[in-house]
């Protein structure tokens, strides 16, 4: 039985089955349910870039954090009131946030969607499934976008 389940959501379908499937785990078990997005960085590039152009990229910051911002809102509204839930938005590479967190709030499990782009691809695109996967100190459950997919 799981006491403290932390899902990451980022407002794909793989993402809204893995937050379904963490709904019920802790309804079912009376778990705590902790709710992740993580907002990526910026390119490096990008800021050499801005930088040199005069570019202000600030706006363009607040802007996709308050688009994941948003994210989180949406899956937050799907929990039922009789679960305990928190909330956390962090920000950069999303698998070492995600492992951070679970150290950090003493997850007992981690409920996430893949995309299920195969193991070609993963190994050249990188795979946040695949890195938590490997590296968190909790259970992992890996939620794909349709069943059997």
């Amino acid at each position: 039985m799981f006491l403290n389940i932390l899902v990451a959501v980022d407002g794909s379908a793989a993402a809204d089955r893995a937050l379904a499937e963490a709904i019920d785990l802790a309804s079912i078990s009376n778990a705590k349910l902790t709710v992740m997005t993580i907002v990526p960085d910026l390119p490096g590039p990008a800021y050499g870039s801005a930088a040199a152009s005069g570019f202000d990229l600030t706006p363009v910051i607040r802007e996709s954090e308050r688009e994941y911002s948003n994210v989180l809102d949406r899956a937050l509204d799907r929990v039922p009131e009789e679960i305990h839930a928190a909330r956390v938005l962090a920000r950069g590479r999303a698998a070492v946030r995600i492992v951070e967190q679970v150290r950090a709030g003493g997850h007992d499990l981690v409920v996430m969607g893949s995309r299920g782009h195969g193991d070609v691809r993963s190994l050249l695109l990188g795979s946040v499934s695949h890195s938590v996967l490997n590296t968190s100190p909790a259970a992992v459950l890996i939620v794909h976008s349709e069943p059997g997919g």
